[in-house]
């Protein structure tokens, strides 16, 4: 059990960390130069990551934010620290950084399969959107498109 993690902006310096991570998560993961493209060049991109006491990496999450819309691009935590309350926390920081940013509604897909996800999600007032169709092309899974709006 962990006894504290700090949430913090994603660097570059910590994409080796967030990369193992990703490849653990998905079965489709992003590559390295997608993760340096998104610290080095795409100016809507924001990633937050959380790091335990021993300055360890343990999950993360990446939105865009462009005008007043966020959406979330993925949410990944180490296996072994699952369950422990972190993709909470994960999420919790990019809604308060997204309204910080003055963003008014925020999106992500899920799979439909991933009911922990989903129930995460509407833990913190996400609602279901409507599907996309054969969104996953790994095994053409339907994803779950769900949102929240910020008053």
């Amino acid at each position: 059990m962990i006894d504290t993690v700090f949430y913090r902006k994603m660097t570059v310096a910590d994409i080796d960390s967030v990369l193992k991570i990703e490849q653990e998560a998905f079965s489709l993961p992003w590559t390295r130069d997608s993760f340096v493209q998104e610290m080095t060049t795409n100016l809507h991109a924001y990633y937050v990551v959380a790091e335990n006491d021993l300055g360890q990496i343990i999950g993360f999450c990446g939105m865009w934010m462009v005008v007043d819309e966020s959406h979330i691009t993925n949410v990944a935590v180490a296996k072994e620290f699952k369950g422990q309350g972190i993709g909470e926390g994960l999420m919790r920081e990019a809604i308060r950084v997204a309204k910080e940013h003055e963003i008014v509604l925020m999106t992500l897909e899920a799979r439909v399969s991933n009911t922990i996800a989903q129930n995460l999600y509407r833990k913190l007032d996400f609602q279901n959107g409507g599907i996309r169709k054969g969104y996953y092309t790994d095994n053409q899974e339907n994803a779950l498109v769900m949102w929240v709006e910020f008053k």
